[in-house]
């Protein structure tokens, strides 16, 4: 009886709220910490949703935006003891007690802290679960225009073929592919485990993460497994070389975790790994642990690292390592929670840190001393700007402006200009338009008139799926036809894309493909409808097409 009582009686504030003049709580301080969230929503189940949830109405109802209408003081003290405000000639209290016939039980046995973690978590629940109604229709097609053909196209030529690491496509699941920045040594990873240096066009392995981690995981794709490498800059001095891979949960302990009721479906792991020999063939060196994220799903996880190339010895940025981590699938599965964060968490975040210092709350890596969130209560300190769903590319523009590219949701692809401390919407916003986390995240809005209210960054490009499904991030060839251009593409159709990055509003056009006489697609010459187009780039600048389907490198002629 109490639970039902509690609960509709809260349902009931929401609607005597609405109607109240003057009481919206605009800047009433409500903790949006994952882990109290994920707490309130344990007492929520326990105490309220026999009789309500925050899509629909059901025995009581919908609860959306109940801490944006109504005061968190008063709606405190009515769990703890409405008689007491009846007493006192409350009128709301007055409204319920007609209105239901009976005044909801004292819960007087919940303490301050659970009380103020059921507000986190319904204020979860708030501004942004109202964006369908408030936001008018969903759009059907969000960017209209269409993407024009530049009349070129990509001559490519064979340059090798990776040894497969599957018996089902993708062949060899190659992602990244550049060079260590003084040497020039080519290198290009697969995602099942190996790194391979490709010696005069052949693949030689150079390093085994799967043989040296025995709880590596590459299954069930989605881009788990080995993510990412990046040299340090002074790799033929120091030795050092970084990855990102997946592990199996609870492997160990995580240094970013959330609420232990929330599933863990994989471990993101951060790896310094030491070669005795920086000029060896074959890694042979020791490691150590940087840090450790647990993820909801096995998408959007470490898909990115990278040390800015640009950065010289003595600048502030120079060996500083940037992280790309992704929201792990926690909006899509109903704890967008995590990734709607105001730089607490490092989920949806691209994170700066010093991998030579130690000043991080584990001791293992240092935070630089200019991140923007430094020395700010409740903040990640790692965090270097946020609200990613997945960056799957951190790249330098031949300027020197950091940016990155983020796979969209259903609608909106999107290549960002990444500044400290910029919000870049997600999970409120895919591109420059409205999402719904506690909706229908497959619809999109217009943004609201009030739209700066949220102080969101919008994309400096961006196409939506008329034109593809996935982006991923290329490079700027440093000669032939595309010189200083960008060129980009689509992840599964493999169509390519050019853009001049330096335009103020930059377009894209479509860009086509030539191969020994022919004109084929990607997919007509990789065989597969589903090419898993990647890029690469060696040191000279010279850019490479990579087709994950089968596992083949092209090279891109001037």
């Amino acid at each position: 009886m109490k639970k039902q009582a509690l609960s509709i009686a809260l349902g009931l504030l929401l609607i005597i709220g609405c109607n109240t003049k003057n009481n919206h709580p605009f800047g009433q301080e409500i903790s949006t910490d994952s882990e109290q969230i994920a707490f309130g929503k344990s007492l929520f189940e326990q105490n309220c949703s026999s009789c309500h949830n925050f899509t629909q109405k059901t025995i009581g109802p919908n609860l959306t935006g109940l801490t944006t209408q109504i005061e968190a003081d008063w709606i405190k003290s009515f769990i703890k003891n409405p008689q007491q405000l009846l007493d006192n000639g409350d009128q709301r209290t007055k409204i319920l007690l007609d209105e239901y016939k009976v005044l909801m039980p004292a819960f007087s046995q919940l303490s301050e802290a659970e009380i103020d973690a059921l507000l986190s978590y319904m204020h979860s629940f708030g501004p942004a679960a109202e964006l369908e109604s408030a936001a008018g229709e969903a759009l059907e097609d969000p960017i209209p225009e269409k993407t024009m053909d530049s009349g070129l196209s990509l001559e490519l030529e064979f340059f090798t073929q990776i040894p497969a690491s599957d018996s089902i496509s993708p062949l060899a699941k190659i992602t990244k592919m550049e060079s260590e920045p003084v040497s020039g040594r080519l290198f290009v990873q697969d995602q099942h485990g190996k790194m391979y240096e490709l010696v005069n066009g052949k693949p030689k392995l150079f390093f085994d993460l799967r043989a040296l981690r025995p709880d590596f995981v590459s299954k069930p794709g989605l881009a788990t497994g080995f993510g990412s490498y990046a040299f340090h800059p002074e790799f033929v001095d120091n030795g050092l070389l970084y990855t990102s891979h997946t592990e199996k949960p609870g492997s160990k302990t995580a240094d970013f975790a959330y609420a232990d009721s929330i599933k863990v479906t994989m471990q993101w792991v951060l790896t310094e790994w030491k070669t005795a020999n920086p000029s060896s063939k074959s890694f042979v060196g020791e490691s150590r642990e940087l840090l450790r994220v647990n993820v909801v799903t096995q998408i959007h996880g470490m898909q990115e690292i990278a040390f800015n190339p640009h950065a010289k010895k003595g600048e502030e940025d120079y060996g500083l390592l940037y992280i790309g981590i992704g929201d792990g699938g926690s909006a899509e599965n109903g704890f967008d929670f995590i990734s709607d964060h105001k730089g607490n968490a490092v989920w949806s975040s691209i994170l700066r840190i010093d991998p030579q210092g130690n000043n991080s709350k584990n001791g293992k890596y240092g935070i630089p001393k200019d991140n923007p969130f430094v020395g700010q209560m409740n903040k990640a300190p790692e965090v270097f700007a946020y609200g990613f769903r997945n960056p799957n590319r951190i790249f330098w523009d031949p300027k020197g402006r950091m940016m990155a590219s983020e796979i969209g949701h259903k609608h909106i692809e999107e290549i960002n200009l990444i500044e400290p401390e910029k919000f870049y919407g997600w999970p409120r916003r895919e591109g420059s338009f409205v999402i719904n986390p506690k909706g229908d995240m497959d619809k999109v809005y217009a943004l609201p008139s009030d739209d700066e209210k949220l102080g969101a960054t919008y994309p400096f490009l961006q196409f939506d799926h008329d034109e593809g499904l996935a982006i991923i991030a290329g490079y700027f060839p440093n000669s032939g036809i595309f010189k200083g251009k960008f060129l980009f593409g689509d992840v599964p159709s493999g169509k390519v894309f050019v853009s001049d990055l330096n335009e103020a509003s930059p377009k894209m056009q479509k860009v086509g493909i030539k191969y020994e006489g022919r004109e084929p697609t990607l997919q007509e010459l990789c065989g597969k409808p589903r090419v898993d187009l990647k890029f690469g780039q060696d040191k000279s600048g010279q850019v490479y097409v990579l087709t994950k389907a089968d596992g083949k490198i092209y090279r891109v002629l001037d």
